[in-house]
């Protein structure tokens, strides 16, 4: 949690560290704030902090905030939050569960908080689930304090690795039908750089997909000041490594952005808006609240100055 003077947003208030001051007696709301570049930060209030503490590899935050309800931060950047996370992981699992022809393996590189193993256990022809994080401590947390994935953590397809991610695809022997990738952005520098390389998708990830698989990772924001930090760089490094690549994108509110994705398969990638909503109905447990055919074909069509990028 980074200090913050001045207003935000209240002309009386001072707000330093997250604890609120008070001027006349009146108690001021406690800000979360994150930097998003050097001259752009981002900040809303919050009512508490439900718990701070460290793991081996992170540091770990939830929070209980004003407009977006419970709110789960890793080594300061905002992960996902309770209103909207919906967004994120329905757009990260069905487009590539959908456009399979018939999924049963599944394997999820991170996704520790569990939202994307529920998304994917939504669909009724799911055999397996492998979902390998590196931090043990953040699934346990996780499984402890967000009770909308508690169900996906017990379910009995999920089978939890704790591991490093290229090592554990690379001893495997068994092939998946979709591998999605739910990892920190490609920051270079950082641990998760390594796994958005061409190197990894051709030598680790490709190698592991069964006939007609299909690949696909969470791709950082996708705005039209922000799609060079990541977004354009992944589309490019998997256009190289697969014949057939889809780039889509959606707003989400609580990182005040536009998040990509992207979707890369050596078979065709093609289904239309009306098939998708039948594949919806068929296979999946419930209602999207979020994702239909026609908001994935509306997402996969970018912006004038991301695709020129």
């Amino acid at each position: 949690m980074d200090d913050i003077s001045g207003s935000g947003g209240n002309d009386n208030g001072v707000h330093v560290n997250g604890h609120s001051a008070c001027e006349g007696g009146r108690r001021k709301s406690c800000w979360y704030e994150e930097a998003i570049e050097n001259d752009l930060r981002w900040c809303f209030a919050f009512n508490s902090i439900l718990h701070t503490g460290a793991s081996q590899y992170h540091n770990i935050e939830l929070l209980d905030t004003k407009p977006y309800g419970k709110a789960l931060v890793i080594d300061g950047k905002l992960q996902s939050t309770e209103r909207d996370e919906f967004i994120y992981h329905e757009s990260l699992v069905h487009p590539a569960l959908l456009h399979h022809p018939n999924p049963k393996s599944i394997f999820i590189m991170g996704g520790g908080e569990g939202s994307t193993a529920r998304e994917i256990l939504r669909h009724k022809n799911i055999d397996k689930v492998v979902m390998c994080a590196i931090d043990e401590e953040v699934e346990d947390f996780c499984k402890s304090n967000l009770a909308v994935n508690k169900e996906a953590f017990c379910d009995s397809r999920i089978h939890l690795v704790i591991n490093d991610t290229r090592a554990e695809l690379e001893k495997r022997g068994d092939y998946f039908d979709v591998i999605i990738g739910d990892l920190a952005d490609s920051i270079e520098g950082r641990p998760c750089y390594q796994l958005y390389t061409k190197s990894f998708y051709e030598s680790t990830v490709k190698p592991r997909l069964s006939e007609g698989g299909i690949c696909v990772t969470q791709a950082g924001p996708a705005g039209v000041f922000s799609h060079t930090e990541v977004f354009s760089c992944i589309y490019n490094t998997l256009r190289q490594v697969f014949k057939y690549v889809v780039p889509y994108a959606a707003h989400i509110p609580s990182k005040a952005d536009t998040w990509g994705w992207v979707m890369a398969s050596d078979s065709p990638l093609t289904v239309g808006a009306e098939e998708l909503d039948a594949r919806i109905e068929r296979r999946i447990n419930g209602e999207n609240r979020y994702l239909d055919g026609k908001t994935f074909v509306s997402a996969s069509i970018l912006n004038k100055a991301v695709r020129k990028t």
